[in-house]
C-alpha cells in the first residue's frame, strides 16, 4: 500500500504517541489507589501523547493549523490546512485498564477531511485513509459491511454519562434503535467505533455530543471504505452539530430514521 508523504508523517506520529501511551497504560493499571491519582496520571499521558504528535506534525508542516483535545487551537499561516488530533480517545477505558483506546489524527484541507489515521496501540491496529486512495487496516483494504436490513445490523453508539449529554433524548433514540436491530454496542472510543464501521465490524453508528477530534479521522475512513456519514439530522454539519451517524447507504438511512423518530405519545 502506497502512502503519501503527509500520510506517512501522520502514521509515524500516531505510532510514536501510541508507544508512549502503551508504556503509560502499563503503569496506570497499577494506580488504582484513588480516582485523583489515576485521573491525574491519565491527563499527563494525554498531554504527553499530544505533545509528541504536535511536535512531529508541526516539524513536517509548520504552517498548518492545529486543533487538539488537550490544547488551545492554533491557526495556521497558510489558512487552508488544519491538523485535528485526539491523542487519547477512550480515556475512561484507559483509566480502567481496558485495552480499547486510540490515537486519532486527521488532516483538514479547506474544510474537508482529506486524510485520517486511527491507531490502537493495545492491538497494534492501524487504520489509515486518504481521499481517493481507499481505507486500510494495516495493509488490508477496508470495505463497510454490506447488510441492508436493520434487523441484521449491529449498531454502535456512545452512552451519555454523568455531566454529559442529554440522557432523556438518548434513551428515546436507544429505545427506537434497539427495537429494530440485531444488537447495540457501546465500547467507549468513538474514533475506534467509526474505524470499526469502516472495517465492517459494526454496520452503523450514531452519537452526540462529540467533538471534531472524536470523529474527524473516522469520517474519511468510512467514506474511503465505501460508506456514508451524516450528522444525526441527516445533514453534513457533523462538527457544528457535534453529532455523527454512519453506515452503508441502507443502514445509515435506517439509523437516521430511527434516531429522528418522534417520541411516542403516552
Amino acid at each position: 500500500m502506497a502512502r503519501s508523504a503527509l500520510l506517512n508523517v501522520m502514521v509515524q506520529s500516531a505510532l510514536k504517541a501510541g508507544r508512549s501511551l502503551a508504556r503509560d497504560f502499563g503503569e496506570v493499571q497499577n494506580l488504582q489507589v484513588s480516582l485523583k491519582g489515576p485521573g491525574d496520571y491519565v491527563s499527563q499521558a494525554d498531554r504527553k501523547a499530544e505533545n509528541i504528535i504536535k511536535t512531529e506534525l508541526m516539524r513536517a508542516r509548520p504552517t498548518y493549523g492545529f486543533m487538539g483535545e488537550e490544547s488551545v487551537e492554533e491557526k495556521g499561516t497558510d489558512g487552508a490546512h488544519r491538523w485535528i488530533v485526539d491523542p487519547l480517545d477512550g480515556t475512561t477505558n484507559f483509566l480502567h485498564g481496558m485495552p480499547h483506546f486510540a490515537v486519532s489524527i486527521a488532516l483538514e484541507r479547506n474544510g474537508e477531511i482529506v486524510a485520517g489515521v486511527v491507531y490502537n496501540p493495545s492491538t497494534d491496529e492501524l487504520y489509515t485513509a486518504e481521499r481517493g486512495g481507499g481505507a486500510f487496516l494495516n495493509d488490508r483494504r477496508l470495505r463497510v459491511a454490506g447488510r441492508k436490513a436493520m434487523s441484521d445490523a449491529v449498531i454502535g453508539t456512545g452512552v451519555p454519562h454523568l455531566g454529559r449529554g442529554h440522557h432523556g433524548k438518548f434513551l428515546v433514540e436507544l429505545r427506537h434503535v434497539m427495537g429494530e436491530c440485531a444488537g447495540i454496542r457501546r465500547m467507549g472510543a468513538a474514533a475506534l467505533d467509526l474505524a470499526y464501521v469502516a472495517a465492517g465490524r459494526l454496520d452503523g453508528f450514531w452519537e452526540s455530543p462529540l467533538e471534531p477530534w472524536d470523529m474527524a479521522a473516522g469520517i474519511i475512513l468510512i467514506r474511503e471504505a465505501g460508506g456514508f456519514v451524516a450528522d444525526t439530522a441527516g445533514g453534513t454539519d457533523m462538527f457544528g452539530s457535534r453529532s455523527v451517524a454512519a453506515g452503508n447507504e441502507y443502514i445509515l438511512k435506517g439509523v437516521l430514521d430511527l434516531v429522528q423518530r418522534p417520541v411516542p405519545k403516552a
